[in-house]
């Protein structure tokens, strides 16, 4: 899909194939500094297509109205879509730089200049809110939008509060255990915001060593260690006993939101339970030093996450067809037979 700029009612779309030309036509909107979601920076954008999916064709929609602006970043495959992203990206959304007002018009004009070239899109993971807007705005534009939740992200609030506030408040089941697993088996921890050389190589012999399937792509997340560090904005936890690593943590701080990419013990210290040890030294150091809003757990149900956050939000996908196109209106058929089929099942 050849990059190419179009009038769409009262926004023009432009549609980018090159990151580096990207980079020049946002001048520093999709920096760091100026997008409060890791996700939506362009250091994210270029390191997940380098890194996960370096032969992907990319279709970067940009839709501007004035000083207005809004981005959303895909992958295509003939005459299908896909969100530039991947099992590392914990949520999905349209990048803006525009008023609230303006957000709307703005996506139904790149959802109009999709519908030329796409039968068939596919975004995800996506917050709710995120998925409302999506939905609504591609339906206005002639899209068959099918949603299902995905999968759960569960988080902390942690505004105005101190690690002994926090702490008082997770089940006493988590506090006991950590409190007789601790004494019991106690380790030697390092949080770190650098990533030395000897630290990345004691994060990678947990990882290997754990109930973890393999790394997708070590060479993405070696990146992402290094770049965060360099910013500031690393928190690399190293749980050692005896000098050995048995369990370890990633998490980076940013804009008031710390995230929890990583975390791993090695599964022959399962029943010392190494990384409940760990996470209780993780919370307190960011709770305590950081000062987040919010603490991110990521994506996945796991029952564990409960006993640590506060609330459980669903994640969707949003699979869009083309209304205008044959081959969207028969994927559009079958999807809804398939919806059909399964509400007689689960009814």
């Amino acid at each position: 899909m050849p990059s190419s700029l179009q009038p769409t009612g009262t926004a023009m779309v432009r549609l980018f194939d090159d990151l580096d030309a990207l980079a020049a036509d946002a001048a520093g909107a999709l920096d760091r500094a100026r997008q409060p979601s890791l996700y939506d920076s362009l250091d994210w954008l270029r390191r997940t297509h380098e890194h996960v999916m370096p032969d992907a064709q990319l279709a970067i929609a940009r839709a501007t109205s004035g000083t207005d602006r809004c981005w959303l970043p895909l992958t295509v495959d003939g005459g299908r879509g896909r969100a530039l992203a991947s099992w590392y990206t914990l949520s999905f959304a349209p990048i803006f730089d525009a008023a609230p007002s303006a957000r709307t018009m703005l996506l139904e004009a790149i959802a109009r200049t999709l519908r030329r070239s796409l039968a068939r899109l596919e975004l995800a993971p996506i917050p709710a809110e995120d998925a409302d807007a999506l939905a609504g705005s591609f339906a206005a534009a002639g899209w068959w939008v099918s949603a299902q939740d995905t999968t759960a992200n569960w988080v902390a609030h942690t505004v105005d509060k101190n690690f002994a506030t926090y702490w008082t408040e997770r089940p006493s089941r988590l506090r006991n255990t950590w409190r007789r697993k601790a004494k019991a088996a106690p380790l030697d921890i390092a949080i770190r915001s650098c990533c030395s050389d000897e630290d990345w190589a004691a994060y990678e012999r947990v990882y290997t060593g754990s109930w973890k399937p393999d790394e997708g792509s070590p060479a993405f997340m070696r990146a992402f260690a290094r770049d965060e560090a360099a910013a500031g904005t690393l928190r690399l936890g190293i749980a050692r006993r005896a000098g050995e690593p048995v369990a370890a943590q990633l998490w980076t701080v940013e804009h008031g939101r710390a995230i929890i990419h990583k975390l791993a013990y090695l599964e022959s210290e399962r029943a010392a339970s190494p990384g409940t040890i760990l996470s209780e030294a993780m919370f307190r150091h960011v709770i305590d030093r950081d000062r987040p809003a919010l603490i991110d757990f990521g994506t996945g149900d796991d029952g564990y996450k409960a006993d640590w956050m506060d609330e459980r939000r669903m994640l969707r996908v949003l699979t869009l067809h083309n209304g205008r196109s044959i081959a969207g209106l028969a994927a559009a058929a079958r999807a809804a037979g398939a919806a059909w089929v399964r509400g007689l099942r689960d009814g």
